[in-house]
């Protein structure tokens, strides 16, 4: 059963910052593109760089994101020899313990699941990040600089930098400190959440944060900290393709809007296939009245209506007279007639009433850009969702 690596993949969280978006599911659950859910993309590069061992950590809300990975078919990771395991917290008898306290603790909590295992190395991973990336590379490069941790980093704007933990380097290349969310950042160089350990030196540290009680179990706060104080070896592993993290409304708005172009993030490598337990749906069916303009518009859609500048998930029906535009809406929404749908997003089964409008073009002045509906929620016919707002679910509008 030794593996050379596996991939650990954090996808507890609840993404409180997607609001009304995560009420009921998890963060990596969350439908985009069109045509996936954001856990596709991390599932999708561990397939394509040839790690067939992952534990999907699991924590808020999981009944549909277990659902949804079931076996790991859709991406090649239902191997009889490794495959994709869903690891939610857990108590044994006379156990004492709680939730995952942080994301150190969440690795530390599935000690028995990777020594069964007995890896040299352990990737960890986010399951809310949207990129396309070899992680055979990465793991390339930790070996042949026989580094303790490799972290993938990209270049950021100093202004950015402050959203980031920022790692600056030593003068032989190698991490000498990691500041999380500077406010006088000293380098260009972000952490993406994305690590590689070599398991014995990662499995120690994780004990003693462990036992540690001012410590707050997390990677980028307690443990990475540590290693470099501890003079360990940790190399930067330099990323330069596209990647999001798509944990507040503004960004997943951005996030989707980039799947309209194929030079930002191409979805249509053969050599790179982002895969998804995709559902059964008739084609789409563009009527004789309707008007599709720069959009993705995915399988089991009834469009006779406007639509521009917009990805729709499968099953979305948009009828006649009705506009979408620079909107992301999600499975089996409907857009009744008449009904306008602009600079928003539009939670999964939701109905736009005819003669609804939601949304209007940002001002800017907003925490998030565009207007926001959670999933089953029906807008009244006639209403007025102004731009920027947050409907939740069960709220009548």
């Amino acid at each position: 059963m030794k593996k050379s690596c596996i991939a650990m993949l954090l996808a507890g969280g609840q993404g409180s910052r997607l609001y009304a978006l995560t009420q009921n599911v998890a963060k990596p659950s969350v439908p985009f593109g069109g045509k996936y859910r954001i856990i596709d993309f991390p599932l999708s590069n561990c397939a394509n760089s040839g790690i067939d061992t992952v534990g999907v950590l699991t924590q808020y809300r999981p009944l549909q994101l277990n659902s949804y990975i079931g076996t790991g078919q859709p991406w090649d990771l239902d191997a009889t020899d490794g495959g994709v395991f869903i690891l939610p917290p857990y108590l044994g008898a006379g156990e004492k313990g709680s939730w995952f306290t942080g994301t150190a603790n969440a690795i530390y909590q599935n000690l028995a699941f990777i020594e069964n295992y007995d890896p040299e190395n352990v990737l960890i991973l986010s399951g809310d990040h949207i990129y396309k990336m070899d992680y055979a590379k990465m793991l390339e490069e930790h070996i042949k600089q026989d580094a303790a941790c490799t972290l993938a980093v990209l270049t950021v704007s100093l202004e950015e930098a402050t959203r980031f933990g920022m790692l600056n380097l030593r003068e032989d290349g190698f991490v000498g400190e990691f500041e999380e969310k500077p406010q006088h950042p000293k380098s260009d160089l972000a952490s993406m959440g994305i690590y590689i350990f070599n398991w014995k030196k990662l499995r120690e540290y994780l004990i003693a944060d462990e036992n540690d009680p001012n410590s707050s179990k997390d990677f980028g706060k307690n443990i990475i900290p540590k290693m470099i104080d501890a003079g360990e070896r940790l190399w930067p592993y330099r990323f330069d393709g596209y990647w999001r993290d798509v944990g507040t409304i503004t960004s997943l708005w951005d996030a989707n809007m980039d799947m309209l172009s194929t030079t930002v993030i191409n979805l249509y490598d053969p050599a790179w296939p982002i895969n998804s337990r995709s559902p059964i749906c008739p084609p789409q069916y563009i009527g004789e009245k309707a008007k599709v303009i720069h959009s993705i518009v995915t399988e089991g859609c009834d469009i006779e209506g406007h639509v521009e500048n917009s990805v729709l998930s499968p099953s979305v029906r948009v009828e006649e007279d009705a506009k979408v535009i620079y909107s992301v809406v999600m499975p089996g929404a409907v857009i009744e007639k008449g009904a306008v749908v602009e600079y928003a997003i539009i939670g999964e089964n939701t109905v736009v009433e005819a003669g609804a409008h939601v949304g209007a073009e940002p001002d800017g002045t907003a925490e998030w850009g565009v207007a926001t509906c959670g999933p089953d929620i029906r807008i009244r016919g006639g209403a007025q969702v102004p731009a920027a707002a947050m409907i939740y679910t069960g709220e009548e509008v």
